[in-house]
């Protein structure tokens, strides 16, 4: 039995993979993540979301935001922090499954907003091992969406866009399924825009129309009828809080949450830009998330696409199912020998380093070396140079993240590589960064001048590895760790060219030049993903060529 959990902003669910079927346990199986002070002690879930309105002030809810950070939640005489918060709602999921399967479970797998960085990602797994849980993956949420919507159609093959709006957390994923293969090709989102915000919109309204008070309790009544009105307005184009005159029309609330409707064009639109894909090549749109509920949400991704979303899975469950899914692939359930998932990197990892101009060194600067949304496990190869002859030591820090400068990005680790100091030229020194499922990181780096190498192993994105497990991931990764250049099937394409080149005359041959030269320049850039589809794109062309000559 493998068991996927999906800790949410506003619910959370435990599923299980259990004898070839996949199925969610609870009835009901949401649990509000929840939790409240009474008597001394914690209530979570329901009982715990009974009390936000009428003790407000010893109950918390989206706790889920603030992972990552340092903020403390009061509750009574407890200060507790996201992490801890997470932790009770994991053991009471954990408990849930006990009492239904007779099985405690142990290794899970854990879903995570894609745009969650190493941070977030580390306070996630500290919050498992506090509920005494083993995080054998944290999986991207729409990864795993895709998961559930994809097995349920293995055989079409096409693109998938899973547009995934939680309470607290948006992510956007495109998938490509192709002979039993789910592969992920980009994600993006943000990991502050979700339901919670669009509710808070309305409650800001009815604060400022009604001259409502902002203290505590009457926050919790506004935002109980934000809620209330909101949720009707997904069954009617109107909806009104009885008693209170309180009332706002489908296109009141479009009108007020606009920007936030911008917001999550923004992700949909860099995801399609990474795939390389236009709206036109996606062939399905699926909603997960109880937010896209929401008809203004709904009404959104029409325009987007020109078409209808689909929501054949629960858009509640889809999250769950896909994580105990993704629990039972990992374990080789032979349910799903045949089943291929693939997942990408959702930030870029890169160095520091210093921009010259003029003569002047300006240190600081972001150099990715792998991408956002390249295929994992992958390895990747640049050359850097000293600043200066003679200098001892080159020290290159690791990062995560997405801006030009490295102090507005996440650093991870760092490998310092000793220079010999004769010679009148900058020591050249190439680093390879190796990226598996697992989160582990390796740098390689090759002093080019003496051709000394050392190995780093950056563990900050595993979540507590053992020693026996890193061993083995290394192992797995040795295997990659060759450029594009030199592989077998590449250099046979390109003898393959040279040699149809040396049969062509006048303008074949230029033509030819111009898929060397292409095929060339994606060797330099290391996409696997491209080179592959590249070298059809060729061969199919070298097809007909030499059918030309042999007639």
């Amino acid at each position: 039995m493998h068991f996927g959990i999906d800790l949410g902003t506003t619910n959370s669910l435990i599923a299980c993979w259990d004898q070839g079927q996949v199925r969610l346990i609870g009835q009901p199986p949401l649990l509000p993540s929840v939790v409240s002070h009474l008597d001394g002690s914690l209530l979570v879930g329901q009982a715990a979301k009974d009390r936000l309105v009428s003790h407000p002030d010893q109950t918390v809810a989206a706790f889920k935001r603030a992972m990552g950070t340092t903020k403390r939640f009061s509750l009574g005489p407890h200060r507790l922090t996201a992490p801890e918060l997470s932790a009770l709602i994991l053991r009471d999921l954990a408990d849930l499954a006990q009492a239904e399967t007779g099985t405690r479970p142990r290794d899970v797998v854990i879903s995570v907003p894609a745009y969650f960085n190493q941070v977030q990602r580390k306070a996630v797994r500290e919050a498992a091992l506090a509920a005494d849980l083993t995080p054998l993956r944290l999986v991207n949420e729409p990864t795993a969406a895709a998961l559930a919507f994809g097995l349920a159609e293995i055989e079409t093959e096409g693109h998938i866009l899973v547009f995934d709006l939680g309470g607290g957390t948006f992510d956007v994923s495109i998938v490509e399924v192709f002979e039993k293969v789910i592969e992920v090709r980009a994600s993006s989102g943000d990991a502050f825009l979700g339901g919670e915000d669009f509710t808070a919109a309305l409650a800001d309204h009815l604060q400022a129309a009604h001259g409502l008070s902002r203290d505590t309790g009457q926050r919790a009544v506004t935002w109980a009828a934000a809620e209330s009105l909101k949720h009707q307005l997904s069954r009617a184009p109107e909806a009104e809080i009885a008693g209170q005159g309180w009332r706002v029309t489908r296109d009141d609330f479009a009108a007020l949450v606009a920007p936030l409707l911008q917001r999550l064009r923004l992700p949909v639109e860099r995801a399609l830009h990474d795939a390389r894909l236009s709206p036109r090549d996606i062939g399905r749109v699926v909603l997960v998330g109880g937010a896209t509920r929401m008809p203004v949400v709904r009404a959104l991704v029409a325009r987007l696409f020109g078409r209808l979303p689909e929501a054949g899975v629960d858009p509640d469950q889809a999250v769950a199912l896909g994580a105990a899914t993704q629990a039972a692939l990992i374990a080789r359930d032979q349910a799903l020998d045949d089943v291929v998932m693939t997942d990408v990197t959702a930030f870029s990892l890169g160095f520091d380093v210093a921009r010259s101009l003029n003569g002047r060194h300006f240190p600081g600067y972001f150099q990715p070396v792998i991408e956002r949304n390249t295929t994992v496990p992958v390895s990747r190869e640049e050359v850097f140079s000293a600043l200066q002859p003679g200098q001892k030591q080159l020290v290159m820090k690791l990062f995560q993240g997405e801006a030009p400068m490295v102090k507005d990005n996440i650093e991870l680790g760092e490998v310092r590589v000793d220079l010999p100091t004769r010679g009148p030229d900058c020591e050249l020194v190439a680093l390879r960064l190796s990226y598996d499922t697992s989160g582990l990181i390796e740098i390689d780096s090759h002093v080019l001048s003496t051709g000394a190498r050392e190995t780093v192993v950056v563990t900050a994105l595993t979540g507590g590895l053992s020693e026996a497990e890193i061993a083995v991931r290394r192992a797995s990764l040795a295997a990659l760790k060759v450029h594009p250049m030199d592989e077998t099937v590449n250099l046979a394409l390109i003898a393959r060219l040279e040699r149809c080149y040396a049969m062509a005359r006048e303008a074949e041959r230029v033509g030819l030049q111009d898929l060397l030269a292409a095929f060339h320049d994606l060797l330099q850039r290391q996409n696997l993903g491209d080179i592959a589809r590249k070298r059809d794109e060729i061969t199919a062309e070298l097809d007909r060529f030499e059918a030309h000559y042999v007639r």
